[in-house]
């Protein structure tokens, strides 16, 4: 066989391991666990973090006041630095909506050694803690949330979980976030899949930041934030956290808790994704260029062999290349059905690959460059990475 239909052939059978052997990643089934409904209804304190977020909590904050919850909630708004009025809107939204009440504090720059992100959930999370909650619900500001949202939640804590976590529905409405969003929570689910971290006998551990429950005392056993105080990748790194302190974690998909922060632009989702990418791999040059060969030979090679096949007259490498490529495409359909996409969208997920390998390099660029992670106007040079996973 040609060089060409070897690398055909690689391809399509990691592509046909994937299918099978990781974690069924590319299922959207897992969605909250049962939930029953406890004879009495815990205190929650509800913890935003919120950085010049004007443009998005007017679409938000209302949510989170309207819950419909049978026990004792209150929010803690951690405005964190922001130059664009965000206090004092969600001052103004709490007077208008009323509902569960809602306490805004500012807890100032952070100290050296914290994100910023990390440093504001600590401040909301003390004053929290102080009112003895026995569960924290610890969301982004850009995140809305159905009425029964919180109730569903400490209903499926109550199965035995010490971290309950929904990863939002990212908002699709532009091109660029059709043809890059669904392939980021389908990339991130390909790296941490589900069943294996909702397992009896978890194989990977991850959380979703925008939305997560967690138990106090499993955040006090685990000593989060502080544990995770330099993490850029805080969502993964709090999970691991509660995991390596002996408790239970659950990820899955959500349905009624939504992201409404806009990227219309290429721009703007580049800077999203590139912004942690590197920090994902550790800083790590080595991984790094393993991470750009693996992308290749998994999202690129199919689409490029079975094209050069067919142009050079190679039929080992077309029937290859096409066959993992209609593998992929066929892996990626639940999840465009999950976003309401049209399922046409499948056959171009090698150039969203492609997207997100530039996206990588680009991240390694800017940390070398002394940019690091750079977000709403800070830069975490060398941020630690996220532990090596559980």
């Amino acid at each position: 066989m040609s060089a060409l239909a070897w690398i055909a052939l690689v391809s399509l059978i990691i592509w046909l391991w994937l299918l099978l052997g990781q974690g069924f990643f590319w299922r959207t089934d897992q969605r909250l666990p049962p939930q029953v409904d406890p004879a009495h209804w815990p205190d929650v304190a509800v913890v935003v973090p919120a950085r010049d977020e004007a443009e998005v909590l007017p679409l938000s904050l209302p949510s989170l006041l309207a819950q419909d919850y049978p026990g004792r909630a209150e929010i803690y708004l951690v405005d964190d630095g922001s130059s664009d009025g965000t206090g004092e809107l969600a001052r103004s939204l709490a007077q208008r909506h009323g509902g569960l009440p809602l306490t805004l504090v500012s807890p100032g720059e952070p100290e050296a050694g914290w994100t910023g992100k990390l440093w504001a959930l600590r401040e909301g999370m003390a004053l929290a803690r102080a009112r003895g909650p026995e569960y924290l619900l610890l969301t982004d500001a850009d995140i809305a949330h159905e009425p029964d949202s919180l109730r569903k939640l400490v209903a499926a804590a109550g199965s035995g979980f010490d971290l309950v976590s929904q990863m939002a529905r990212l908002r699709v409405a532009s091109g660029w976030e059709r043809l890059i969003v669904p392939a980021f929570v389908y990339f991130f689910a390909q790296l941490y899949p589900f069943r294996w971290i909702n397992a009896p006998r978890p194989r990977a551990t991850a959380a979703a930041g925008g939305c997560v429950l967690l138990r106090a005392d499993a955040a006090d056993r685990a000593r989060i934030p502080d544990a995770v105080r330099q993490a850029v990748i805080d969502d993964v790194s709090v999970a691991r956290a509660v995991r390596a302190s002996g408790g239970r974690v659950w990820l899955g998909l959500a349905d009624g808790v939504d992201s409404v922060r806009p990227y219309p632009h290429l721009a703007e989702l580049w800077r999203m994704i590139s912004r942690s990418a590197y920090a994902q791999l550790r800083h790590s040059p080595a991984l790094l260029l393993g991470t750009v060969a693996g992308l290749a030979l998994v999202y690129l090679a199919p689409p490029v062999t079975f094209g050069a096949g067919l142009a050079v007259g190679s039929a080992g490498a077309a029937w290859a290349g096409g066959l993992a490529w209609l593998v992929m495409a066929g892996t990626y359909l639940p999840m465009l059905r999950y976003y309401r996409q049209p399922l046409a969208l499948a056959p171009a997920l090698p150039f969203t690959a492609l997207l997100y390998l530039l996206m990588t390099v680009d991240s390694a660029v800017r940390h070398y460059r002394g940019r690091g992670a750079a977000w709403k106007g800070r830069t975490y040079s060398r941020p630690e990475a996220a532990p090596d996973q559980l």
